[in-house]
C-alpha cells in the first residue's frame, strides 16, 4: 500500500462512540498498513476537558478492545498515540474555533506538514450546518494550490428531502462539492462494489443483465438484533429512513446502473444519479398496494425471550415506527421496463444477512420451462460473503427429469492478504481524495425525493397507515408481517429464503 500526503484528520466528536469503535481503530490499521505518512496526525475536538495525554490514553484503551489488529500488533499501539492530539471546544461557539486554527498551526509546523485537513463531523446532525460555517469564518475551508481541505459528514443526512435540500445548500456554502463526502459505510464494504465489478467485468452476466431475461429483482436486509440502544434515534426515524433511503437504494443503483465511462468518481456517480432518476415515482395507489410496513412483537427466539418494539427503552408504549419495510419499485428505462424490484430490511428477524438476487425467467421451451426451475443469481454482501448461482439439471438415472443445483463462490477464498473494512477503505478513499463510494449531493436529494411520499404517507391521518392498514406486527424472529408475503404472492413470485439452513439460526451460510 502506498503512503499517502501528510495530513491532519479533525474529529469533531472525538470522545464518542464512533470514534472510539470505528474512526481511531480504522486510522490505526491503515497506520499498519504502511498507508499513513510519518507526517500524520489526529486532532479530537470536543467539548470534553482532555489533555493530549488523557485521549491518547482512552484512545489506546479502545483500539486495545475494538481493533483487532491491536490485540496481534500491541506493541506499536505507543506509537500510532503519539500522532493523536485533543482540543476542547464549545463547537456551538463560533469564537472557539480560533483554538482549532491556532492548533492545527501549531501541529503544521511540529510535524512540518502543509496543511491537508480532513474535517470529520462525528457529531449530532444538528451541528452539520453549524461547524462547516464556523470552520469558514477563520478560512479553514480554504484550499491552496498546496493544501487541500475536506468534509465528511455522517449519516442521516437530513430527515426529508425539504431538509437534505436545506442541509446541501448551507453546506454549500463554504464548502465545495468536491470537497464535501458525505459518507455510507455501506458503500466501503469490499463485496458491495464487487456488486459493481461482477457485472461489468464479465461478459458473460452483462448481455442478460436487462428485461428481456430477468424476472424480478429482491434486495434484503435482515438484522436479528433489536434496536438496542438506539430507541430515542430509531423512533424518529424507522426501517424506511435508516435502511431504505440510503443504504439499499444505493445497493439497487449498483445492480441497475449502467456501465460508466471510466471507474472514476464522476463519471460513477453519474451513473448512479441516472439511474434513480428513472425510479418510478410512488403514488398513493403504490403505497397502499405495494408497501409493507411493520413493527416487531414479543417472541421467544431459540429459547430466548424478546420484548416487544414498543416494549424497548426509549420507545413511547403507543409507537407506530416501523421495524420492517418492504417495497415494489420499478425503473423506468429501457434496461429494466416492468421489472419489479422488491426491497426488503427489518430487525429482529430470523437471521443478519444482506444479498441481491436476480430471479431469471424461465425457459421458453414448453417441455424443459415446466421442468425446470428458474435460475436465480446471489450476491451475498454479508456474512459469507460470495456469489451463488442455481441452475436445473438432469437428475441421475432414466428419463429427463431436472432438479435445482447451486455453484458457489465464497468471497473470502479470493483474499490473500487483508481486507480493509468499511471505515478502513473509505478513510483511505478520503485522505487520497478519491469520493467514488461517498454520495454526492444530487444522489442524496433524490434519494430522500423517492422515499418522500411514504414519509408523507405516514403522516397523512387519511391515510390508509392511520386508518389500521400498512402497520402490522410480526412475532421476533420471523420473516416479518404475512402481508409481505402476500405481496409477493399477487404477483405470481415469491422472497427467497436467503439460508440454506431450515432452523432459522443466527448462521446464515450461503
Amino acid at each position: 500500500m502506498e503512503i499517502n500526503e501528510p495530513h491532519c484528520l479533525v474529529i469533531f466528536g472525538a470522545s464518542g462512540d464512533l470514534t472510539k469503535r470505528k474512526l481511531i481503530p480504522a486510522i490505526f490499521t491503515l497506520y499498519l498498513e504502511g498507508a499513513l505518512s510519518a507526517q500524520f496526525a489526529v486532532l479530537g475536538v470536543g467539548r470534553k476537558s482532555l489533555s493530549d495525554t488523557e485521549f491518547r490514553q482512552s484512545m489506546k484503551q479502545a483500539i486495545e478492545q475494538f481493533s483487532e489488529r491491536g490485540v496481534k500488533e500491541a506493541h506499536k499501539i505507543d506509537d500510532f498515540c503519539q500522532h493523536l492530539f485533543f482540543e476542547t471546544i464549545n463547537t456551538m461557539e463560533v469564537a472557539d474555533y480560533q483554538k482549532i486554527q491556532e492548533r492545527l498551526t501549531a501541529i503544521d509546523q511540529q510535524l512540518e506538514m502543509p496543511g491537508n485537513y480532513i474535517f470529520y463531523l462525528s457529531t449530532p446532525p444538528a451541528l452539520y450546518p453549524i461547524i462547516p460555517n464556523a470552520l469558514a469564518q477563520f478560512k479553514l475551508n480554504e484550499e491552496t494550490e498546496n493544501s487541500w481541505r475536506r468534509l465528511v459528514i455522517e449519516k442521516p443526512f437530513g430527515t426529508d428531502w425539504k431538509s437534505a435540500v436545506e442541509l446541501n445548500q448551507m453546506i454549500n456554502k463554504d464548502f465545495r462539492e468536491h470537497q464535501v463526502f458525505r459518507i455510507d459505510h455501506y458503500l466501503g464494504k469490499e463485496t458491495v462494489q464487487n456488486v459493481f465489478v461482477f457485472r461489468f467485468a464479465n461478459a458473460i452476466f452483462e448481455p442478460v443483465w436487462n428485461r428481456s431475461y430477468i424476472d424480478y429483482v429482491e434486495i434484503t436486509s435482515s438484522e436479528s438484533i433489536g434496536i438496542e440502544d438506539r430507541g430515542g434515534y430509531y423512533d424518529s426515524s424507522g426501517a424506511v429512513c435508516d435502511m431504505l433511503q440510503n443504504h439499499l437504494l444505493q445497493v439497487l443503483a449498483l445492480v441497475a446502473m449502467e456501465s460508466p465511462a471510466s471507474v472514476d468518481a464522476n463519471s460513477v456517480r453519474n451513473e448512479v444519479v441516472k439511474v434513480l432518476q428513472c425510479i418510478r415515482p410512488l403514488t398513493k395507489d403504490d403505497l397502499d398496494k405495494h408497501l409493507v410496513l411493520g413493527q416487531y412483537t414479543e417472541a421467544s427466539v431459540r429459547g430466548q425471550q424478546y420484548k416487544s418494539y414498543r416494549e424497548e427503552d426509549g420507545v413511547p408504549h403507543d409507537s407506530r415506527t416501523e421495524t420492517y419495510a418492504a417495497i415494489k419499485l420499478h425503473i423506468d428505462n429501457w434496461r429494466w421496463n416492468e421489472v419489479p424490484f422488491y426491497i426488503r430490511t427489518g430487525k429482529r428477524l430470523p437471521t443478519r444477512v444482506t444479498e441481491v438476487a436476480i430471479h431469471f425467467k424461465k425457459t421458453p421451451h414448453p417441455v424443459f420451462g415446466h421442468m425446470t426451475p428458474a435460475n436465480t443469481l446471489v450476491m451475498r454482501i454479508q456474512p459469507h460473503e460470495g456469489i451463488l448461482i442455481g441452475f436445473g439439471l438432469k437428475k441421475p438415472g432414466a428419463g429427463f427429469r431436472s432438479t435445482s443445483v447451486n455453484m458457489n463462490f465464497h468471497y473470502e477464498d479470493l483474499a490473500d492478504e487483508y481486507v480493509l473494512s468499511a471505515y478502513e477503505r473509505l478513510l483511505l478513499d478520503c485522505i487520497q481524495g478519491d469520493a467514488t463510494l461517498y454520495a454526492r449531493s444530487d444522489a442524496v436529494e433524490i434519494c430522500w425525493q423517492l422515499i418522500q411520499p411514504i414519509l408523507d404517507y405516514r403522516r397523512d391521518e387519511g391515510s390508509l397507515y392511520h386508518q389500521g392498514g400498512n402497520l402490522y406486527g410480526y412475532p421476533a424472529g420471523t420473516w416479518g408481517p404475512e402481508q409481505s408475503d402476500e405481496m409477493m404472492e399477487k404477483d405470481g413470485r415469491s422472497w427467497r429464503s436467503p439460508c440454506k439452513n431450515t432452523d432459522n439460526s443466527e448462521v446464515c451460510e450461503l
